[in-house]
């Protein structure tokens, strides 16, 4: 039997790479999106189930039972937010997620999207790294069969992708010709993603050079 997972964020770009590679994926067998819009998008591995507010997530536990792993990919820019706006997504609506799915799937893996530069000790002076760093520490005590946060910096679309912008295209591009070992394609994050589900991996937060490890694995 191949994994079954449940994935957020697959109406942005990091969720949507993932996605791509899940589906083309054998080790697979089935992707239930959790999306608060419609992605459009049909494929015989995939489902969707549509929850406007993450914080209802209680509401559907039946059909969020029985699946191997999440991919939580989900995210927003701290730009233009407070540090109050900016955790009430980031942390809040994350751990109440976590929370639920640990209850409904205790034996699941766990993987959150995180950033290059997050504070682990949650006191440094960058807002999103510090609620980034907290919410790590939070999700790290909840009980899932285990739970890994991902830490990839620039990465560059896979084909076929429509949410990815232009200008961030040409910049992954540039940081690749000059920087190739700092950059992460989203198909590596995704495969990372995989393998950390079926074989696991020594560190519970892993770094650009930890998931492209785990990728060739």
């Amino acid at each position: 039997m191949g994994l079954k997972i449940i994935l957020t964020g697959s109406t942005g770009m990091v969720g949507e790479g993932v996605l791509f590679e899940c589906l083309s994926n054998q080790a697979v067998d089935e992707v239930l999106m959790v999306n608060r819009k419609h992605y459009e998008l049909k494929h015989p591995k995939l489902k969707e189930l549509i929850v406007p507010d993450f914080f209802q997530i209680k509401s559907f536990a039946e059909q969020i039972k029985g699946y191997d792993a999440c991919f939580y990919c989900a995210g927003i820019s701290s730009v233009g937010l407070s540090e109050k706006e900016y955790a009430e997504i980031t942390f809040d609506t994350t751990l109440h997620f976590a929370e639920t799915l640990v209850e409904v799937n205790p034996s699941m893996v766990f993987i959150f999207v995180s950033g290059q530069n997050t504070d682990s000790t949650e006191i440094g002076r960058t807002m999103w790294a510090r609620v980034k760093g907290k919410t790590e520490n939070a999700l790290g005590r909840l009980p899932f069969k285990k739970q890994y946060n991902f830490r990839p910096g620039a990465m560059l679309p896979v084909k076929g992708q429509r949410n990815s912008k232009r200008l961030y295209q040409i910049a992954a591009q540039t940081i690749q010709l000059f920087s190739p070992k700092s950059i992460l394609t989203l198909r590596e994050v995704g495969i990372a993603m995989i393998h950390a589900t079926l074989k696991g991996y020594p560190l519970r937060t892993l770094e650009i050079k930890d998931i492209k490890k785990l990728a060739e694995y």
